[in-house]
């Protein structure tokens, strides 16, 4: 099967961390003559390969990947950055007659993508006003505050993410409407298929467990040191990394490696379950299990679904 078969221009392989996704997005790239564009917020930094999964030059298989590894982690994220970068190579890859695949867990960047989304502006005084009270108070009591005023919001960012927390809050006063109603209904910009991931609990949590020990293993605290040297502790958003924050944390006394290990696990696990309710609100995503314990059966399923015409 070539690409000239298959009916939509854009795919996105989605769904929670540990699902599948990344091999099944290199599985796809090379069956239909595409490319890979990174939707993982954290893989977008320079140096954080072990604590993100990000694929090796070897398990790429020769598939181009795009937008890994561009931004320095002293530099905040930006959706609407992002944005731009993702458009721009999907329109690239698209004019080259590339099927372009998009594959990542961050809710908001998918849809950023490949969705007709314009992102509010910001008020210096009403961001500066929220990052004093996120310094004095902490990202819980903004959390909670946020969960009153939008719970689906609430429910989609960690409690952790003060960062998150404080632009969701400023949008809210900025609008006067909830964080979550500045997000329209499904209105593609693209043809595009999605592509979910799915996996019983339990199988998602011992992939989540075994996940972490590799990455313990391949070299998690050393890399985290390395990166604490290159501004690691000063980067709003990249400090808040799963893995990397709780590194740092042990770094800092606030708690034993073996304890960070430990928070790293389980914060993966309710990690996991914000971006598969995130992903289950979306009615176009096809969502298809990878629960298999042969994986050419989920990339079998996910081509026989490409195969035939299919919505968006």
């Amino acid at each position: 099967m070539s690409s000239a078969d298959i009916a939509p221009r854009v795919i996105a392989v989605v769904g929670p961390t540990a699902a599948g996704k990344s091999d099944l997005g290199v599985h796809l790239a090379r069956r239909l003559g595409g490319e890979v564009i990174n939707a993982d917020s954290m893989q977008l930094y320079r140096g954080m390969d072990i604590g993100t999964a990000k694929l090796t030059e070897a398990e790429r298989g020769g598939v181009p990947h795009h937008l890994l590894d561009i931004w320095d982690v002293t530099e905040a994220a930006s959706v609407a950055e992002y944005q731009r970068l993702a458009r721009a190579e999907i329109d690239r890859l698209l004019a080259a007659g590339r099927v372009p695949v998009l594959v990542g867990g961050s809710g908001l960047y998918v849809r950023g993508a490949i969705d007709n989304l314009d992102f509010p502006g910001t008020d210096p005084e009403v961001r500066a006003r929220l990052e004093a009270e996120l310094e004095e108070h902490g990202s819980g009591a903004l959390h909670a505050r946020l969960a009153q005023a939008d719970p689906p919001a609430a429910e989609a960012i960690l409690a952790s993410n003060g960062r998150r927390i404080v632009r969701a809050l400023e949008v809210i006063e900025i609008t006067g409407r909830p964080f979550t109603a500045n997000l329209p209904g499904p209105d593609s910009v693209y043809d595009t298929v999605q592509i979910g991931v799915d996996l019983p609990r339990p199988e998602l949590d011992e992939r989540i467990a075994l996940r972490v020990d590799r990455m313990w293993e391949a070299g998690l605290v050393e890399e985290v040191r390395a990166l604490e040297r290159n501004g690691l502790r000063e980067g709003r958003t990249a400090s808040r990394a799963l893995g990397y924050q709780q590194v740092l944390a042990a770094f800092a006394g606030e708690c034993t490696e073996a304890e960070a290990r430990a928070e790293t696990v389980r914060a993966t696990k309710r990690f996991a379950r914000r971006q598969d309710s995130w992903f289950r609100r979306d009615p176009r995503v096809h969502w298809l299990s990878g629960a298999a314990a042969d994986r050419t059966e989920l990339h079998s399923r996910a081509l026989a679904l490409l195969e035939r015409p299919v919505t968006a």
